[in-house]
């Protein structure tokens, strides 16, 4: 069982990456897809494998020649997925599933004790070289500000401090 500060967490980078707060969600952000040039809006029924795992081509999603495989409520990426999957002894692509991976990212960014103790802006500077909606990434896509992060966090449960 997951703590609620990481309950929230969770919650946030999900609101904050766009996914679960997304109008097109049917399943709290764990079925969306990373919306392309296009702007059009896509979401995945499919939880078997990453959406991008049968040879789907990547979305374009600037003019810059950005290309994106984002996907699920955490829009992980399909080039990271074959190693969660295989590590984490993963089976699909299910919410359970991509919440694993969620939890191993942010061990592995070092910042699961930051979370837990509900030191959000610690946290959030460790994390954001994973999520790009995180202010303090280098991938030059909009992010949020922290005062809206916290907000996020503690409509979801967590404790600041």
């Amino acid at each position: 069982m997951h703590s609620k500060n990481l309950l929230a967490f969770l919650d946030m980078v999900g609101k904050s990456e766009g996914t679960s707060n997304s109008s097109h969600t049917l399943n709290h952000g764990y079925d969306i897809i990373v919306t392309g040039i296009s702007g059009k809006p896509e979401r995945f029924t499919d939880y078997s494998d990453h959406p991008f795992a049968r040879g789907r081509k990547a979305k374009q999603i600037n003019n810059h020649g950005l290309y994106s495989t984002a996907s699920g409520k955490y829009q992980i990426l399909f080039r990271f997925w074959p190693y969660y999957k295989r590590t984490l002894r993963l089976k699909d692509f299910s919410p359970e599933s991509q919440d694993k991976v969620a939890v191993q990212l942010i061990k592995e960014c070092g910042a699961i004790g930051d979370v837990e103790e509900g030191r959000l802006e610690k946290a959030i500077a460790k994390c954001a070289r994973i999520w790009a909606s995180l202010p303090g990434n280098t991938y030059g896509q909009r992010t949020h500000k922290f005062e809206t992060l916290l907000a996020f966090y503690k409509e979801s449960g967590g404790t600041y401090g």
